[in-house]
């Protein structure tokens, strides 16, 4: 597999000694500095074991993202508008032999629907997700462009959505120039697994089942002038410790070739999917103590990059890696097309929305429940996307968010767009508390950036949407 240096890696985790207490709080102070940690020093941290030590490693991974981003989290909602593909991958869902799914692929009307349901919840950030295939008569990339181009132009009052994110199939460079044209924030692409061998293991049949055809997208997108590209690996498909030196690898490949680290990086772990029965038993299953130490390694690791954590996750655990590293979550999730609808609650509706899925899920609350329970940690629940159109991406946005400049932008931003969620879709009980929550941040504001921010609000109240700094 390109770029991964298996045997590196292999020595890093065999060749480790017990880390002595010097250059362990050596390894924490250089973190705390907000610099980048080398592959070997990663490694260290991943390997200790001492509860101490562990605990140290947590409170410098929060110490890390909020020097970085301060109290805001990012809220986004994936919209799956189809889950046609032609992969076999043994751990999925979606794989093109599994005859329990029904399969779909959404009409221009149907995401229009979607998205509707999406704004009328109070969603502003969509991940387009799609399988690797588009219905008869398309061509993949020509599928993508029209969803994009369908979701960018609902509305409901006077919401929209903000930007679109999408996950999708590799492309060449020119299909990711078109995807570019689009409007797209940033493109995401997982390598799944960063062993060469249990890849082709994993990956049987299709255009998935090349590993250097995958890890090279991300080359390609940042050549067609994508500079924003997300990764991520799949936890539970080999070893846990292995996988994320492997993706710190494909990030010093990045930043050595382009100038530029991942916007973000997912860890998504293996759950359940009918028909594909690997799921339900990863061969390389992460207890969750080891998967809090992978976020907070990640994060001091690689400070500026944003990690995502989906609903996969339980509620529990999510709330719990807000403090160990984790900026952006999705909210209210459905992970099969079409899966969207007024009456998610019901049993019926959570049985419905499974029908089709890619994988189970771990945490149903709503989006409102989400935005409450973040209020009672302290977050700031945000559904900013104005780094996009200030055109922050690549290596500017880079440039602000390594020596954490970019918190004062992004707490402004997460004030400005929690105003707008509390006045126009939260329950009674949520925007008492996020107005509260309003009043606590405003008096920790400098007189200049509270003067602007009493403006935005003021353009609020009188029905001005979508501002930012």
């Amino acid at each position: 597999m390109k770029y991964i240096d298996q045997e590196r890696i292999n020595n890093l985790l065999t060749d480790a000694t017990k880390i002595d207490s010097d250059r362990f709080e050596a390894i924490l102070k250089k973190a705390k500095l907000l610099q980048r940690l080398t592959l070997e020093e990663s490694a260290a941290l991943l390997l200790v074991k001492e509860p101490e030590y562990i605990q140290k490693i947590f409170i410098a991974a929060n110490f890390v993202k909020e020097s970085i981003y301060g109290k805001r989290v990012v809220l986004f909602a994936p919209l799956y508008i189809s889950n046609l593909c032609v992969n076999t991958c043994l751990y999925c869902g979606f794989k093109s032999d599994n005859a329990q799914l029904k399969r779909k692929a959404l009409s221009t009307a149907e995401i229009s629907q979607q998205v509707q349901w999406l704004l009328k919840r109070g969603h502003k950030r969509i991940l387009a997700v799609c399988g690797e295939a588009a219905p008869d008569g398309l061509k993949n990339i020509d599928y993508y462009l029209q969803a994009i181009k369908t979701i960018y132009q609902v509305s409901v009052g006077k919401n929209k959505i903000k930007r679109v994110n999408v996950n999708c199939a590799p492309l060449s460079v020119d299909d990711f120039k078109k995807l570019k044209s689009s409007g797209i924030g940033t493109f995401q692409i997982f390598q799944e697994t960063y062993h060469d061998q249990t890849y082709r293991k994993m990956h049987i049949r299709g255009p998935k089942s090349d590993p250097d055809n995958r890890i090279t997208a991300p080359d390609r997108a940042f050549a067609a002038g994508i500079d924003d590209i997300g990764i991520g690996a799949l936890y539970g498909l080999y070893d846990w410790r292995f996988e994320t030196l492997g993706l710190l690898t494909h990030i010093e490949h990045m930043e050595e070739e382009f100038g530029v680290g991942p916007h973000t990086i997912s860890v998504p772990r293996i759950e359940p999917a009918e028909g594909a029965e690997l799921s339900f038993n990863p061969p390389y299953k992460i207890s969750d103590e080891d998967f809090k130490k992978v976020v907070a390694v990640l994060r001091l690791a690689v400070p500026y990059t944003g990690i995502i954590m989906s609903t996969r996750e339980s509620a529990v655990m999510r709330d719990t890696l807000l403090s160990l590293g984790v900026s952006q979550v999705s909210a209210e999730s459905a992970t099969s097309p079409g899966g969207y609808s007024d009456n998610r609650k019901t049993e019926a509706s959570l049985t419905n929305r499974q029908a089709g899925s890619q994988f189970s899920l771990g945490d149903n609350r709503t989006i409102d429940e989400i935005v409450a329970s973040l209020i009672a940690h302290d977050y700031i629940p945000s559904f900013c996307a104005a780094c996009y159109r200030r055109k922050r991406t690549g290596e500017a946005f880079m440039k602000l968010a390594k020596p954490g400049t970019i918190k004062g932008k992004c707490s402004m931003n997460a004030l400005i767009t929690l105003k707008e969620y509390l006045d126009d879709f939260a329950t009674a009980a949520v925007k008492e508390a996020g107005y509260k929550m309003i009043e606590r941040y405003a008096l920790k504001l400098a007189p200049a950036e509270l003067k602007m921010l009493k403006m935005f609000y003021e353009h609020l109240d009188s029905g001005v949407r979508d501002e930012y700094v």
